[in-house]
């Protein structure tokens, strides 16, 4: 019977047998017990499945994973220790020294960084491009050696809508996947493998956990790449994995080969797993995502059309706004809604950007995004500072800009608020 998404929220990823108990356990052990060795090998072999070390598999971590794969619609889902690892794992599965890929440079700041600096320190060169660009000029940046395309649904903290079909379409012309961070849309507002995405990530601490009580990532497989097609392109799949006897993900695991060979390799050797414990708590938060995504979109709709008459207010960029240069883009892939983090810039200096920030009460200055209580961040001083100027330009993220992220409190206080801060100026 196939359920929609917020029966999926409650219901999907633990179904408990006869005697066991309704609500997920937590599953807080490290080793599961095994009869004989001969079955212990097996599962290390990959000829059986089954628990053995935390590390690579947890029931606990599954139930919750099997959820966010039912809601995104794909065929396997790794969940990792935190969204920076899930966006590495991504990339460097299918990406090794001497490699290629290509990312819109809107993406967030830590992203940015991972991708241009760690990862050129392990031999894989990323190419920045503009999503703004026309098709001739990104389709220029691919080269034989490139083995993906990134982007987000909608970049942090710019707020800017990634044309999914679009270079979908671009990334199979060439041979690549489309690799799409979902963080702000959720699959409740945005399913990108409906769209030609062929893997998703998130940072699961955002919207899915909700309350920010742990940190998280997930990485999610469609199913769809053929991997096979340009088998001496992804020789790590298509050809036999040594360390496993000489196995051959796409030939023993068919459809699962990516999100196999994620977690046999990757978690095997590198281990960015997240415990049963947080996993356990960010099944609580995805209960209620169908819920809570709503009711973040309809105030941060009447805040953004607040700031925008604003006579304080310089610009403001949000995907529900008519006028706005992505709402057409948002009304195709987002018609129920985008997500609750605003992008908006003061007149006068950044230094009264930063007193109105100081002057704000319940409204927080946090390092983080995307929970339940309404927060603020002035990117360029914060999460951004790493980038230089020209890099901060480049990544859409001007020296003035105010990260709102809008959250499920009652609106009118709020906008109470914002005004109150905004008089002291």
């Amino acid at each position: 019977m196939k359920k929609n998404l917020e029966t999926l929220c409650v219901q999907a990823g633990w179904t408990p047998k006869k005697g066991e108990p309704r609500v997920l356990p937590i599953y807080q052990s490290t080793t599961f017990k095994y009869e004989t060795s001969e079955q212990m090998a097996r599962l290390f072999d990959l000829e059986d499945s089954g628990y053995f070390y935390t590390r690579l598999a947890n029931p606990t971590n599954d139930a919750v994973a099997a959820k966010i794969n039912a809601l995104e619609g794909g065929v396997g889902c790794i969940l990792t220790s935190s969204g920076q690892a899930a966006n590495f794992y991504a990339i460097f599965n299918i990406c090794e020294a001497g490699d290629h890929f290509i990312t819109a440079n809107t993406i967030y700041g830590g992203t940015y960084n991972l991708f241009g600096v760690t990862l050129k320190k392990l031999g894989i060169e990323c190419t920045f491009i503009d999503p703004e660009w026309d098709d001739e000029r990104i389709e220029a940046e691919f080269r034989p050696n490139t083995k993906c395309f990134f982007g987000e649904t909608i970049s942090n903290p710019g707020g800017n809508v990634f044309d999914i079909e679009r270079f979908a379409k671009m990334a199979h012309k060439h041979g690549v996947p489309l690799i799409v961070d979902n963080t702000f849309a959720t699959p409740i507002n945005c399913r990108p493998i409906e769209w030609g995405c062929d893997i998703v990530t998130h940072s699961t601490t955002k919207y899915m956990d909700g309350h920010a009580t742990q940190v998280g990532g997930a990485v999610v497989d469609s199913g769809n790449f053929d991997w096979e097609a340009y088998g001496d392109k992804f020789a790590g799949l298509t050809t036999p994995d040594e360390s496993y006897h000489g196995l051959t993900y796409t030939k023993t695991f068919g459809k699962q080969a990516y999100i196999t060979k994620l977690l046999t390799q990757l978690m095997r050797d590198l281990g960015s797993i997240p415990s049963p414990q947080n996993c356990f708590l960010l099944n609580l938060g995805l209960e209620t995502l169908h819920l809570r995504m709503p009711r973040h979109c309809e105030n941060a709709q009447r805040v953004a059309e607040w700031l925008e008459k604003n006579e304080k207010v310089a610009w403001v960029n949000y995907c529900g706004l008519k006028g706005n240069k992505y709402y057409d883009l948002a009304q195709k892939y987002l018609p129920n809604g985008s997500c609750g983090v605003i992008a908006f810039g003061l007149k006068g200096s950044k230094e009264e950007a930063i007193r109105f920030m100081d002057n704000l009460d319940f409204i927080a200055i946090v390092t983080h995004v995307a929970d339940a209580r309404t927060c603020v961040l002035h990117p360029a001083s914060h999460t951004h500072r790493q980038l230089s100027d020209e890099q901060l330009l480049e990544a859409g993220v001007r020296p003035d800009l105010i990260r709102l992220s809008v959250g499920i409190e009652n609106c009118d206080d709020i906008i109470a608020d914002l005004e109150q801060a905004m008089q002291k100026m």
